[in-house]
This record gives C-alpha cells, sequence and structure tokens, in this order.
C-alpha cells in the first residue's frame, strides 16, 4: 500500500494507528468527543485503485478524485459539501543541476479527516506531522491545522528556490556582459523554470483568502488564532510572488539587453569584415598596378626576343635604347595613371 501514515488525534494527540484503511473510520467513530477527534491519512503516490477505495470510504467527490488520480492540477482549492478539495504545487531548487523542480498534493479536508496525497518524494510530511504531534494545542484545531502547517511548509520551502533562482540571475548577468554564446539559452531555460513556479504560487492568493472565509463562517474563536498564522503565511506567500514576478520582469530585460550586446557585437564584426575588405581591396589594387607595370617591360623584352630576321629594328642601331626607353615611359605611364587614380 501506498499509505505513508495513518493515525487518529484525539483532543490534538496521537491516540489510535488503525490497523488498515478500512478500519480508519469505524475506529474514528468510537473516539470519545468527536468533535476533538480526526483522523490523518498520508499516502504516497497510490494507484486508482488505492485512491478510489479511500474515496468510498470517506464519500469524497468524484471530480475530486478524478482530479486527484490524474495529477498535474494547477494550486486550487474547492468545495464539495463539508469536504476541502485543495491542491498544492511545493517547489525545490536542485543545486548539481540548477533547477527547479515542482511536485504536487492534493487535500481532502473534512470535518473528521485528512487526506495528504503526495505525487512525489518532495515535501516529506514527516516534518510537518512531527511538528502537529509536538504542538496539540494547535493539532486540536483540527484538519484546518494540519492544512495550515503543510502550507507553512511549502512556503517556507520557497525560499531556497528564490535564492537558487537569484543565484542563476546574477550568473547570467556576469554571460552576458562576458560575451558568453550559450547565454541566451540559459535564459530561456531560466524563464521558463520561473513561469513555472510562478504558477505554482500566484494562485495562493485566492486560496488563503477563500480559507480565511471559511474559517470565519465557523466561527469559532479557536480560529482566530489560526487565520492569524494563515494571514503571517499569506505574507509570505505574497513577498514570494513579487519576487518571482520580479525575476520574471528582470530575465526579460536581461534577454532585451544581451539580444541589444549580441547585435552591437555582430555589428562591429561586420564593420571589421567591411574594413578588412576594403583593405584587401587596396591590396589588390597596388598588386594588379604594379604587376600591370612590371607586364610592359616584361612585353616589349619578349617581342623582341623573337629573334625574326624579318623584324624591322633588328638591324637598326638604335634599336636596343629605343627598346629600353619604350619600356621605360611605357612603365612611367602605368604608373602616373595608377597613381592618379589612387591605387598606389
Amino acid at each position: 500500500m501506498s499509505v505513508v501514515d495513518n493515525a487518529i488525534y484525539v483532543d490534538g494527540r496521537r491516540s489510535v494507528v488503525p490497523t488498515s484503511l478500512d478500519h480508519t473510520f469505524s475506529e474514528l467513530r468510537e473516539c470519545p468527543d468527536e468533535g476533538h477527534s480526526f483522523c490523518w491519512i498520508g499516502m504516497l503516490r497510490p494507484d486508482e485503485a488505492e485512491i478510489k477505495a479511500v474515496a468510498g470510504e470517506f464519500g469524497l467527490h468524484g471530480l475530486a478524485v478524478e482530479d486527484t488520480i490524474n495529477a498535474h492540477q494547477r494550486p486550487k482549492i474547492e468545495r464539495y459539501g463539508d469536504v476541502l478539495f485543495v491542491v498544492l504545487r511545493p517547489a525545490r531548487y536542485v543545486d548539481p543541476v540548477e533547477v527547479v523542480e515542482i511536485g504536487e498534493i492534493h487535500l481532502f479536508l473534512g470535518p473528521e479527516f485528512v487526506i495528504t496525497v503526495r505525487h512525489a518524494e518532495e515535501p516529506d510530511l514527516k516534518e510537518v506531522r512531527h511538528r502537529l504531534e509536538g504542538d496539540p494545542e494547535l493539532l486540536r484545531q483540527g484538519p484546518y491545522a494540519v492544512l495550515y502547517a503543510i502550507l507553512d511548509k511549502i512556503v517556507d520551502d520557497y525560499g531556497p528556490v528564490l535564492d537558487g533562482l537569484q543565484n542563476d540571475v546574477d550568473e547570467i548577468e556576469v554571460q552576458v556582459f562576458d560575451g558568453d554564446p550559450r547565454v541566451s539559452r540559459r535564459i530561456y531555460q531560466l524563464t521558463r523554470e520561473v513561469i513555472e513556479f510562478q504558477r505554482a504560487v500566484e494562485p495562493l492568493r485566492d486560496l488563503f483568502i477563500e480559507l480565511r472565509e471559511r474559517l470565519k463562517e465557523r466561527g469559532a474563536e479557536a480560529d482566530l488564532e489560526l487565520r492569524r498564522s494563515l494571514r503571517d503565511v499569506a505574507d509570505h506567500a505574497t513577498r514570494v510572488m513579487e519576487r518571482t514576478d520580479g525575476f520574471r520582469q528582470l530575465l526579460t530585460n536581461i534577454l532585451q539587453v544581451n539580444a541589444s550586446l549580441v547585435a552591437q557585437r555582430q555589428n562591429e564584426e561586420m564593420a571589421r569584415m567591411t574594413e578588412a575588405g576594403y583593405d584587401q581591396n587596396e591590396q589588390v589594387k597596388r598588386i594588379s598596378s604594379w604587376a600591370a607595370i612590371f607586364f610592359a617591360p616584361s612585353f616589349i623584352a619578349s617581342l623582341y626576343g623573337m629573334n625574326f630576321k624579318a623584324m624591322p629594328e633588328l638591324e637598326w642601331t638604335y634599336g636596343y635604347p629605343y627598346a629600353l626607353g619604350l619600356m621605360f615611359l611605357l612603365g612611367l605611364a602605368l604608373y602616373l595613371a595608377f597613381k592618379r587614380k589612387g591605387w598606389l
């Protein structure tokens, strides 16, 4: 069975530990002072048959049972007659891999019972149970005290998550200004984590309002202190929401800054490439100019070096000086022409 703990509490103290779920309800009825008696059944990853067995024993509503079976619900609070169905999304920061893991807890609160269904190992509600069992005055207030303690635990666990996210944001800022090419991917990943975390936290605002209204309806003086405690937890949750929203806005700004820096670096690179292309083009011009200048004498030398008898200047006394002069004049003319164009 997936039942991790099953106990009946009488007047704020652990009194009976039923041998099975089938006996829990009947033994609860046999406890004295029913107004201060309730059972708390804790379950971890129960299968469909186990959930339906508990639902049949305690008369849970079919829609709430269906949500529990399917899981993957957003935080919410729903009322089915005297039974309150609550979905909470705890979170923890996994430092080795720098990710935020979101869990899921479903609670059924009736006048005489609390059923907690965990779909993840964390958080371990054993700590919450021990805390409540060490405070009989609080536990005497019944199922709502259990809900308060679980909410307090979940909201407190949000603190390390915020610290982890803050550290990630600080590291990303350093990466952005260092020009790390991998930073864009990390910004998107962290933004998704922040959004997912925000979805787990934001609905708590309406949940706390509904709980306070529910406690007001009961009108018990003992609930006054519980409402004050819930208000304190709600204040902590509000601060978590504000910081989470701040992270999301900051990541949006960082993404825009990173895009601007990337564009700036690309423009600078294009400018450098353009300048390099211009320099290269100038070098090509110089090489081409000098090649043309040296080509002219080579052409004349090769022409007169053919040694044909029919060449007019072959027997000319001034043929050699003439050829040298022609080479010089043609080279000079080309040099002046290229110099005028700015190629040399």
